[in-house]
This record gives C-alpha cells, sequence and structure tokens, in this order.
C-alpha cells in the first residue's frame, strides 16, 4: 500500500435567497453560500483534497461552472462522480480531517451530522472524519459575516 496525501479548500460568499449545505446537511440559516452548484464549501474542499491525493484535475475543471447540468447540483452528487474516480484508481481513504470557518452560523450543533454524512458517503467510519468549526475572530470577509470557507486534508490508500 502506498499513502497519498490530499488537500482541498473553499471559500464562497454568504447571500440571501440560498440554502445553507455544508457538509451535505442543510443548516437553517438567514443566508446561502453563492455558487454554480449549491456551494456546499466543505464538501467541495473535500473533493479537492482527493483529487489532489491522486494528482487529478480540481472540481472546477471537472465541473465546471460553465455548464449548465451542474446548475444548483447537490455538492453530494459531485462528491459521489469524484469517489468513482478514487475507487478507479484502486484507492481507499484512510482518514478526512477538515476546518470549517464561519463567524455564522454556529456549527457546533451540526458537527455530529455532518461527521456521520460525510462518512457514510466517503464509506468510512466516522472516526476517519474530523469535522472542527472555527470562526475568523471578526477579521476579513469571513469575518465580516460575508463568507463561508474551508480546508481539508485526506489520507488515501493506494495498493502497487
Amino acid at each position: 500500500m502506498r499513502h497519498r496525501i490530499g488537500i482541498g479548500y473553499d471559500l464562497h460568499r454568504l447571500v440571501e435567497g440560498r440554502k445553507l449545505f455544508i457538509g451535505g446537511i442543510e443548516i437553517p440559516y438567514e443566508k446561502g453560500l453563492l455558487a454554480h452548484s449549491d456551494g456546499d464549501v466543505l464538501l467541495h474542499a473535500v473533493c479537492d483534497a482527493l483529487l489532489g491525493a491522486m494528482a487529478l484535475p480540481d472540481i472546477g475543471e471537472l465541473f465546471p461552472d460553465t455548464d449548465p447540468k451542474y446548475k444548483d447540483i447537490s455538492s453530494v452528487e459531485l462528491l459521489r462522480e469524484v469517489l468513482k474516480l478514487i475507487k478507479k484508481h484502486g484507492c481507499v481513504i484512510g482518514n478526512v480531517d477538515t476546518v470549517v470557518i464561519a463567524e455564522e452560523p454556529k456549527l457546533g450543533d451540526y458537527k455530529k451530522k455532518i461527521q456521520q454524512n460525510i462518512a457514510r458517503e466517503l464509506g468510512v467510519i466516522t472516526e476517519d472524519v474530523c469535522i472542527k468549526a472555527k470562526t475568523n475572530e471578526g477579521m476579513g470577509e469571513i469575518g465580516n459575516k460575508g463568507a463561508i470557507a474551508s480546508y481539508v486534508v485526506v489520507m488515501v490508500k493506494k495498493e502497487g
């Protein structure tokens, strides 16, 4: 077995008139994330981390925002497509470590549900997925409640 590491990052502006999805879970909030898809910053970062571990193109290249078929698509669907690529390359996921940075909404009450959902989608046990929620201490666009970002690191195991 060879181990491969990938890192992912995503950031989207918060806007009115959209639902907020983080980790495939709808979070009750007055705003949602502006994006061509549903804007799930956490799942986008998970996808990019997995793709990076395999040295594959990022989600912007695989699922371009210029393609109408991805308009408002669930990021869970994007993750499922990425997982097909990972499996095609003979890999399994070892663990996923995440950070969501948001001033609002507070995510503490949703972390366990997000963890369980991501673990289920990835086909790993919940202990292999870590969800951390941080603020930006009032600084910048995130700190001014105008955006949410996420960082993700993954380890995958590849046979051969």
